[in-house]
């Protein structure tokens, strides 16, 4: 990316059409070439070559310009007043093109992007088969930068951590700086502003893109960024010089992270990865999610689920949703584009190439990010290829280590961190395995765990009870083992959401049903363990494994029960009658989860045989002597309502802005009921429209749905309207504002 200032989003009022002879359609980006259904679809339906226009005002001046996509699945070409400019291959990292030579000065120019969403052989994930979709269009921002002679092309804030008390400590700065000159030799002026801390330098600049060291400073008494105190510095950095001024913006966190052998240190303190694997699509849009939505999705994982790290498989992700990492506190294992296969192709290979470098250029400022995964996803050993992968990663940043995820057993080891797909685990006693037995080498070397469960078990969010809480207990299992074995760095389970895939996986409706959240962000089961785990200052859980209903399980029972929740005792009151208070300091959990910080409850108790009265329950979670969290079951649970809930109250009327509605049926102590699959019905009125169907069906007993800004939306209050087909509605009211 870029680091100047001067730029210009663009994502407003581009014409999109299918055919260059339609008179085409206005669309604001990020934007999907195709509308996709939920599921039961053929993914050849986005896999076409589709064309974007839009009119650019270029100003008089002798300034350069350039046009930055940051994604375009999958190829695009450019023209500039019919003229061609160039083709960009490569869905997931950014394109620069410079237009300077092709404009017209003081006029309209017309830009048309040749969108090709093909699954062409000659560009990463493709030439074989991919677990999951690449959605088509412009689906990322389109950026206009006006620049001078002389720009700084990249900003790379190096630093190293002298010494430090685990939440401050001394840092040496050490940027480096990338400036692209069209001119000859010239002189300029450099300067780093960090808070009060203001640095300067005076630099010889030489034609062409080089890079710069900055002169080394120190700062004292600086706050590190840690996952539980992200805390971030806004810095400046200026270039003067005769042909042109230049300042970038950027956020900067500084940290120290030690990954040797079998310990990953940040800031000093011992940490096991806590995490779980992320696709960035969506239902109906796919990849076309703009900012807030990106963002949330880090929320998602960070506050309600608990998680310390995410796997951005298998692609360099939104840089919305990275920040959002950054921001939270949310530790990220990037990768580069693909899936199993390894093309002998010197154009793939050479492209493979372009994305390591693509990824380390753009996301190197970002403190969440601890690794760079440079080996295709699962893919078989190529010493040629990650030989050289490797080599660049280490070149472009020495601060942080390189990792590989493979599949197999004793595959070549040319990475900082051994990186393993773990499926062992399918019920039985074998949960993980050794870091001996996958490296083939009995010297230490640092390995974590990148994926677990996902196909071995999917489970549906509308699947019967015991399978739900299996899918669970496996993810319960393996990070307990994770946190058990010093030689693992910690776990990433697949996967968070569920995603939509190609015919060749998944179940036959096109979804892999892998995550502990639906495609819809809604939880399953399963998430309960990870919610358990997390802070308690981000909400206190109870979360017990049942539906509270005899003809869920087999006989007719409903104990034993697995209660996840991050309070140290509980009781259970059945009938409004208590039956105790449980504590974890009396072995009341699953020895199978002991190592988890916060091990589930397995309860076991009566509540009358088959044909006795049934009752009621409560499940009550304690902190010392005070009660903090409460979940009740109605012995008679009967369908009461709707609950109707939305992300955010407010929307940015001047650009593509969505958030989430969720739609739960509840009984009368506000559970989701299960197995009620009636229809609901969205009416919005204002400036905002509905992403997908207006008409939805509950699915294990809730639905979700985006709703966003339309073309021209104005500033005002628009309204949501849900109604059930039971004769239950209700009303939200978003405010449209301008962005500041």
């Amino acid at each position: 990316m870029i680091a100047s200032n001067k730029k210009t989003c663009i994502n407003k009022g581009w014409f999109y059409r299918r055919d260059k002879q339609e008179e085409g359609v206005k669309v604001n980006l990020p934007h999907a070439n195709k509308e996709v259904p939920y599921n039961y679809f053929d993914e050849k339906m986005y896999q076409f070559i589709s064309f974007y226009e839009k009119e650019l005002w270029i100003e008089h001046g002798n300034d350069r310009e350039f046009l930055v996509f940051d994604g375009v699945m999958t190829a695009f070409k450019i023209f500039v007043n019919d003229v061609f400019i160039g083709e960009y291959k490569g869905g997931y990292i950014p394109h620069h093109v410079e237009i300077t030579d092709f404009v017209q000065r003081g006029a309209y120019n017309k830009i048309l992007v040749e969108v090709d969403s093909t699954e062409r052989a000659d560009i990463p994930p493709f030439g074989y088969v991919v677990d999951y979709l690449t959605f088509g269009g412009i689906y990322r921002d389109v950026w206009h930068y006006t620049l001078s002679q002389t720009y700084m092309n990249h900003v790379y804030f190096k630093y190293s951590i002298l010494e430090h008390n685990g939440k401050q400590g001394k840092v040496q700065c050490l940027p480096i700086i990338e400036i692209d000159s069209k001119e000859e030799a010239q002189s300029v002026k450099l300067m780093v502003q960090i808070n009060d801390h203001e640095v300067e330098m005076q630099l010889d600049v030489k034609k062409g893109i080089h890079r710069y060291n900055f002169t080394p400073f120190v700062m004292e008494n600086m706050t590190l960024w840690d996952i539980e105190n992200p805390h971030r510095y806004d810095c400046k950095v200026r270039m003067q010089g005769e042909m042109g001024n230049d300042e970038a913006s950027l956020k900067v966190g500084f940290r120290e992270l030690h990954i040797e052998e079998n310990k990953l240190a940040l800031n000093g303190k011992s940490l096991t990865l806590l995490g779980l694997n992320r696709h960035q699509s969506y239902p109906y849009v796919g990849y076309a999610m703009p900012k807030r939505v990106q963002e949330k999705d880090a929320y998602i994982l960070k506050y309600e689920l608990g998680l310390n790290a995410v796997r951005t498989s298998h692609y360099p992700q939104s840089p919305y949703f990275l920040d959002a990492c950054d921001e939270v506190g949310l530790l990220v294992l990037e990768e580069i584009p693909g899936w199993q296969h390894i093309s002998q192709r010197e154009d793939w290979r050479s492209k493979v190439m372009e994305d390591v470098k693509a990824m380390i250029e753009r996301d190197y400022n970002h403190p969440s990010i601890i690794t760079w995964g440079v080996r295709i996803n699962e893919s078989g050993d190529d010493h040629e290829l990650y030989t050289a992968t490797n080599e660049l990663a280490r070149s472009l940043d020495d601060t942080r280590p390189t990792s590989g995820v493979r599949c197999m057993e004793r595959s070549e080891f040319l990475e900082d961190i051994y990186t393993m797909n773990d499926f062992i685990h399918d019920g039985s006693e074998n949960i993980l395995r050794t870091r001996e037995r996958c490296t083939g080498s009995e010297k230490p070397v640092p390995y974590m765990v990148t994926e677990f469960c996902g196909h071995i078990y999917p489970t549906k969010k509308f699947d019967q009870e015991e399978r739900l809480v299996e899918h669970a207990l496996r993810h319960g299992r393996v990070q307990s083992m994770a946190r058990q074995k010093d030689e693992v760095l910690g776990a990433i389970g697949w996967c968070a959401f569920d995603y939509n895939t190609h015919f060749d996986f998944g179940s036959g409706d096109r979804i892999c049903y892998h995550g502990v959240m639906d495609m819809f962000r809604i939880p399953k089961f399963a998430a309960a363990v990870y919610k358990s785990q997390r802070d308690p200052k981000h909400g206190y859980v109870i979360e017990p494994l049942t539906y509270w209903a005899r003809g869920e399980k087999n006989k007719g029972v409903v104990f034993p029960i697995h209660v996840f929740t991050n309070c140290n005792k509980i009781e259970v009151k059945l009938g409004g009658v208590s039956k105790g208070v449980f504590s974890r300091q009396f072995h009341n959990t699953d020895p199978k989860m002991q190592y988890l910080k916060q091990p589930p409850f397995v309860l076991s108790m009566n509540n009358g045989e088959w044909g006795a009265h049934w009752t009621d329950a409560e499940f009550i979670g304690y902190v010392g002597d005070e009660v903090v969290v409460s979940k009740k079951f109605a012995a008679n649970p009967v369908y009461s309502g709707i609950q109707v809930e939305i992300d955010d109250y407010k929307l940015y009327a001047d650009e593509l802005d969505a958030t989430r509605v969720v739609v739960r049926a509840i009984d009368q102590v506000g559970n989701t009921l299960p197995y009620l699959s009636e229809g609901i019905q969205i009416e919005t009125f204002g400036d905002i429209e509905v992403i997908g169907p207006k008409q939805l069906a509950l699915t294990g007993g809730s639905i979700a749905f985006w709703i966003r800004t339309k073309i021209e939306s104005r500033e005002g209050i628009a309204k949501i309207k849900v109604n059930s087909y039971g004769g239950y509605k209700e009303e939200i009211s978003i405010e449209l504002e301008k962005r500041d």
